[in-house]
Parts: structure tokens; C-alpha cells; sequence
């Protein structure tokens, strides 16, 4: 049956003022109040089947995204030698920070630390050296008495309780549950004079753990790089002779003529380590066109080749990937423009990024291959008053499987609306609808 134009009309009119007594009402309800989110980008592992690498497991890492470029058996813990140190300078770094030592404070060798065995053996029982000194010692030279005596310091006068702290902060880094330390100074249980009783097993690691925690040290602790990069250095000024860094590869040692064929421009660090297990293992860094890389080669049969594959590695790294930033900060994202928001003098409003992105990826690669998704927030947190850089939806970008988010923040301000003004709109966007349904029906 149909019914007349008019009698249509009547209907949508009490409608109608049932509506506005509705809206009179919700122009006093709260606004609900915002939640912004911190998304965390993700990072996935690219190959490079050309590769071939003399080791028994190895990995490429770019430094400032943790994303990782090859990988070779990176996730078998074996022995890391003094790679382990790594921790233990991160320790020792971690304190200064925290206020607990400067530089000048008084470090002063036990005699368990005088007599550890391997490499240093340079300094005496009950000797005094300052923070820094034994930092040199330890960095530069991989003194395990100057190692030990950190732990004594860091750990209560213990190292099995240094040891502990060790394995506490490889969790907080986010290593695997394989990384495991029962020293400071990566010697296995037979080496160690006095092992620990409380922590069993030995000093494991994987390629990829070594790998994650110089990711952490270079983004905590970069002035570490400070003593890496030294290839030779006097540990007193009253010395005949000198520290030599066991880190061939350094760029410093370019005019050195033992070491000047392992020279690797740009690099300065990070932390060598050997022993009969482990064979020969390096962690290396470099630096070059403003990318870091960090490399891991562990179980070498020879101390040269630890240093040529760590070439190859980053040789394959630098010629092939670059830092391409995609996004930047105040950008606007043609998916998602514009905003709609409640009960605000303006009804939308512009969204921008609020910071940039950046990706490590193949060089040459293209804008296309990249995928971006943007979306924003549920409705009932778009909701007036909005101030400028409130957080009103997310951008997601994916290159070949590394996924990171960034934050779509409004790019004015939007104030509440009066009550007055939410009813009119209220009125207008009702009879406007009414009439488009009218039309549409008729």
C-alpha cells in the first residue's frame, strides 16, 4: 500500500522531535577520554644466498633498526670466547650512567683478579687503577684480570654474583634463553680457578645474541666506541710498552704495517675473543655513508680468517643495502587525510605523522615496494576538545617483511562545541538526512 507524500512528512516530523529532545540530551554526556597506543615495529631477517662464509655461524645487523641482513646458523649458542666481555663492559657502562662510578673512581685488582689466567696479566694484586684505566685495559686489550675486577666491583666482591647480574640483563635486552654467563670473562669452567657453584653449564651464546647485544651497547653506550677504535695504547704512562688491540681490523691501523691488509675504513669496534672451544669469534662495527652495520662471525679456525670473513660480511652489507627513509615527520598520508571528530566546533581534522620512518633496504629499491595502511582510532575517542599532536590513528608500513608503525597525530586544534551549537548541528544533520530519505522514496 502506498501511502501519500504528506502523511510521509507528519511521520519524519515527530520523528523528527524526538530526536532533538534525544540530542538535547547527549550534548551533556562526557567525552571519552583518549588512549593512544605506542605500536613496535618489527624487523625480519633478508639472505644473501651468494654469500658464503668460512664460520660456524655468522650474522649481518644494521645498527640503528636491529634489522638483520643475513644470517648464517646465527641461533646455535656456542662458546663466544671474550665476546662475553661485551657484558660486562655494558655493566661497567651501565654504573657510570646510573651515578653509581665516574671515570675517576678507584678500581682495585683482588688477588683472584690478579692471578685469572689468559689474556692481560698486567696488573698486580692490590693494585689501584681509575675506572677508565681499567675500562682501557679491559676494551682494548681484553684483560680478563682487568675484566674480574669489574665483576668484583660491579657484583659485591663476587664474580658468581656478577655472573648472575649478567644473565639478568641478557633477558632485559631481549636475548635468547641460550645466552648464558658463569664469568666475566667468557673462560670456560676448566679455566676458572674458583667456578661458580650457583650457576651451572658454561658461557654460551649465539650469533644472534652477540649481535643483539652490541645492538644495545651501541644504542645505550656508544661512547664505548671511544676505547674500541684505540689500536695501542700505554695502560700507564710509565710503561715500556704499549696495549695492542686485538681488533686488527681497525680503521686506526690502516698506517700499521702488520695490520694495515686488515684495515676496514670506518670501522671501530667492538670485541674479539678466542679460545681452544670457541675457536676465533669477532663482533665488528662499522661505520660508512651514515649506515652502521654490526657483524658476528663465530668458530674460525684461524685468527686472520676471523677478520676476512668479518670483511666479507661487511663488504656484502655496505654494497647492498642503504638507509632509505619513507616517511617524515608532519607528513601527511593520502589513505587517511582527515579525521572525523565528535562534538567539536569543527566536525574534522587533519592528521599528520608524527615522526619519520626509516628502512634499511636493498639499494635501489622503490617507493612501490612499499605497502602502507593507515587507520584511526575507535569513534568513542574521537571526541572534542583536541589538541594539536593528540594521537588520532596509526600508519603501518611494511618493506619485505619489515613492519613498523607510526603514530597519525592531529595537525590542529579542535575545541568542544557549545551545547547550542551541537544541537543545531544535530537538527540540521537530521532533517537533512529526513529529506535525502524523502527524495530518495518518493
Amino acid at each position: 500500500m502506498r501511502f501519500p507524500s504528506f502523511t510521509k512528512r507528519k511521520v519524519a516530523l515527530v520523528l523528527g522531535v524526538s530526536l532533538i529532545a534525544q540530542s538535547v540530551l547527549l550534548h551533556i554526556q562526557p567525552a571519552y577520554a583518549e588512549d593512544a597506543k605506542t605500536p613496535a615495529a618489527t624487523t625480519a631477517a633478508a639472505t644473501g644466498s651468494e654469500l658464503k662464509v668460512n664460520a660456524k655461524s655468522a650474522i649481518i645487523m644494521e645498527a640503528s633498526t636491529g634489522a638483520v641482513l643475513y644470517e648464517m646458523n646465527a641461533d646455535e649458542a656456542l662458546p663466544p670466547a671474550s665476546m662475553a666481555k661485551m657484558m660486562t663492559e655494558y655493566l661497567a657502562m651501565e654504573s657510570i650512567k646510573e651515578g653509581k662510578f665516574t671515570w675517576e673512581s678507584q678500581v682495585t685488582a683482588s688477588k683472584n683478579a690478579a692471578d685469572v689466567i689468559g689474556s692481560g696479566q698486567l696488573i698486580a694484586e692490590n693494585e689501584t687503577l681509575s675506572f677508565k684505566d681499567m675500562f682501557n685495559a679491559m676494551s682494548i686489550y681484553s684483560a680478563n684480570d682487568a675484566s674480574v675486577a669489574f665483576a668484583e666491583l660491579l657484583g659485591g666482591g663476587s664474580e658468581e654474583n656478577f655472573a648472575k647480574m649478567m644473565n639478568e640483563k641478557a633477558k632485559q635486552l631481549g636475548m635468547s634463553d641460550k645466552a648464558h654467563f658463569i664469568s666475566a670473562t667468557g673462560l670456560s669452567r676448566a679455566d676458572l680457578k674458583n667456578p661458580p657453584q650457583s650457576i651451572e653449564g658454561e658461557t654460551k651464546m649465539t650469533a644472534r645474541d652477540s649481535a643483539i647485544l652490541a645492538y644495545n651497547i651501541l644504542k645505550d653506550h656508544k661512547e664505548i666506541l671511544e676505547f674500541t677504535k684505540i689500536p695501542t695504547l700505554k695502560l700507564r704512562p710509565t710503561d715500556k710498552t704499549a696495549m695492542i688491540n686485538w681488533n686488527w681490523m681497525l680503521e686506526g691501523n690502516s698506517t700499521n704495517t702488520n695490520f694495515k691488509k686488515y684495515a676496514y675504513q670506518g670501522l671501530d669496534g667492538l670485541k674479539t675473543g678466542s679460545t681452544d672451544d670457541a675457536g676465533y669469534c669477532f663482533t665488528g662495527t662499522a661505520e660508512r655513508n651514515g649506515m652502521r652495520l654490526i657483524t658476528v662471525v663465530m668458530g674460525t679456525k684461524t685468527e686472520p680468517e676471523r677478520f676476512n670473513e668479518t670483511r666479507k660480511l661487511l663488504d656484502y652489507g655496505f654494497n647492498n643495502f642503504e638507509i632509505k627513509p619513507y616517511l617524515k615527520a608532519n607528513q601527511e598520508i593520502d589513505s587517511l587525510k582527515i579525521v572525523n571528530i565528535k562534538k567539536g566546533v569543527e566536525t574534522q581534522v587533519p592528521v599528520v605523522t608524527k615522526d619519520g620512518l626509516t628502512f634499511v633496504t636493498k639499494k635501489g629499491a622503490k617507493d612501490t615496494d612499499f605497502k602502507i595502511t593507515a587507520e584511526a582510532l575507535e569513534e568513542s575517542k574521537l571526541v572534542a576538545p583536541i589538541a594539536k599532536g593528540d594521537v588520532l590513528g596509526k600508519a603501518t608500513v611494511d618493506y619485505n617483511g619489515q613492519v613498523k608503525t607510526v603514530d597519525l597525530v592531529a595537525n590542529n586544534d579542535v575545541e568542544k562545541g557549545s551545547w547550542i551549537r551541537l544541537l543545531f548541528r544535530s537538527i540540521k544533520n537530521f532533517f537533512s538526512d529526513m529529506f535525502k530519505g524523502i527524495k530518495g522514496g518518493s
